[in-house]
């Protein structure tokens, strides 16, 4: 194995800084183009059944490639694997900037989920190895999910700015710089990976097919449950397939020596409870954004720069509250607390945007569910990736992130798909008369509700972690209690 923990002393602030903006840039990437979709729809040709591949396609690698990418991590480096994520996805946005037909930016799409299945679990890796676990650990998560959430809306700002600007290109264009500069510092505020003799064995590489088809499947299935249907065979024959290769992925990983993802990660209950929070938040934020665009510009009118600007409360308080609350109450609630709140809270914020709206809805009355969920969203995000980390050893970092990341990953992409299908529930016509925009505006508004729902329900899972300051398991503990004058428990480095 690789130990991704350095044994010289590093300078914590610059470090999390790029790991910070590393975060933000994938976190940008995930928004950037949906308001830009329509413009790049009548550039390049597409039909109005191929253009949801922009996304999808991006989807599909970045959750299938996930697991590979989080042994690669453990492997061979946070450090290496974190550069080559960072110019594999810079390459892809500038290759995917120039584009001239749908297929080459379909593919460019994919290699850039690609190298953010690379980059996510190295830069999650980092995190978890480099700051102690406790205080130091917690306040870096803030940051990093402050830049994680903030990116999320953020790129919905960006995509209407800079399409309305100088057109859909350039919101790939922007990204190229920002990935490939990221790159070139890194190494110069990277202390090296360090390699032991253990990271000689073989690598799984059944074990890497079989996670790489049977992830790709299942989001494949997911994203064109909608478009196809779901009794298809894209949509549920995909969804059938992929869990069939995962159990056998399962049954593979049991008995090889050097397993792709170790089980016994998933005797890590931290771990576990953090996956099934993250799968059922993501489930609500994934569909949420793009019903909250779909309503800006289908119902409200807005251009893509209105509908990006429509995001800026939500991004600075999502920023706002991951920067100023979230350590604070990890630090004195503990996990169950705060995830239960962040979650809580999120979903209440996303029922109160809900009952606001209308067909005729002034911004003004959209606010308070934006600042509502923003705080939630921001609590919560940095809190349940912090969780995910707890007890975890160095040298399965990037396995314990990337399985952290895929749940990421198959929420948002089951909560786009079940949204959007609720969304679009009833609004079918054959007579080729689009639908009034009353009707539309109720399918959204359901969605929304739905989604504000489930993230309610889904904080109640947070009550199956320890209580905070719980004697430490044979796992390790989630999040212990502060102690006076420093962090909450040792490194286990």
């Amino acid at each position: 194995m690789v130990d991704t923990v350095p044994k010289i002393r590093q300078r914590t602030g610059p470090m999390l800084a790029l790991l910070a903006f590393a975060q933000f840039i994938v976190a940008v990437d995930y928004n950037i183009v949906f308001v830009a979709l329509p413009e790049i729809g009548s550039a390049l040709g597409f039909s109005a059944q191929s253009l949801q591949w922009v996304v999808s396609a991006y989807a599909v690698a970045f959750g299938g490639f996930l697991l590979f990418g989080g042994r690669l991590v453990d492997r061979l480096g946070a450090r290496r694997i974190f550069i080559l994520g960072l110019t594999v996805f810079g390459l892809a946005c500038l290759l995917g900037g120039f584009a001239e037909s749908p297929a080459v930016l379909i593919a460019a799409r994919a290699v850039q989920g690609f190298g953010a299945a690379l980059l996510s679990p190295a830069t999650l890796a980092l995190i978890n190895t480099r700051f102690t676990e406790g205080v130091q650990r917690n306040k870096a998560f803030a940051v990093w999910g402050a830049c994680g959430s903030g990116g999320l809306a953020a790129g919905a700002l960006l995509g209407g700015v800079l399409t309305q600007a100088w057109g859909w290109e350039w919101v790939l264009f922007v990204l190229v710089p920002f990935a490939l500069l990221a790159a070139a510092v890194a190494p110069g505020i990277l202390a090296p990976d360090q390699r032991s003799t253990a990271d000689r064995g073989s690598f799984d590489a059944v074990g890497a097919i079989l996670a790489t088809l049977g992830s790709s499947l299942m989001v494949l299935g997911l994203v064109s449950g909608p478009e196809e249907g779901w009794g298809s065979l894209r949509g549920a024959g995909s969804i059938v397939a992929g869990a069939v290769l995962l159990a056998v992925f399962a049954l593979v990983e049991s008995k090889v020596r050097s397993p792709l993802v170790p089980m016994r990660l998933f005797r890590n209950h931290s771990l576990v409870t953090a996956i099934l929070v993250i799968l059922v938040f993501q489930s609500a934020l994934g569909g949420a954004y793009y019903i909250f665009t779909n309503y800006l510009q289908g119902v409200l009118a807005y251009d893509a720069l209105e509908a990006g600007l429509a995001f800026v409360p939500l991004t600075v308080i999502s920023m706002a509250a991951s920067l100023k609350l979230a350590g604070i109450l990890l630090g004195t609630w503990g996990a169950r607390a705060t995830l239960f709140t962040g979650m809580l809270v999120n979903g209440v914020g996303m029922v109160v945007l809900a009952v606001a709206m209308s067909t005729g809805a002034p911004f003004w009355a959209l606010v308070p569910g934006l600042v509502i969920w923003g705080i939630g969203g921001g609590v919560t995000f940095p809190a349940m990736f912090a969780g995910a980390a707890s007890g975890v050893a160095p040298q399965e970092a990037g396995a314990a992130s990337a399985l952290a990341t895929a749940s990421q990953q198959i929420g948002g992409s089951a909560g786009l798909a079940l949204l959007v299908a609720v969304a679009t529930a009833g609004l079918a016509s054959d007579s080729g008369v689009a639908p009034a925009v009353a009707d539309v505006a109720d399918g959204l508004r359901t969605a929304m509700w739905i989604g504000g729902a489930a993230s309610v329900l889904g904080g109640l899972l947070a009550f199956t972690l320890k209580k905070p300051g719980a004697a430490p398991g044979p796992e390790g503990i989630e999040f212990p209690q502060r102690q006076p004058g420093g962090d909450s428990i040792p490194s286990s480095r």
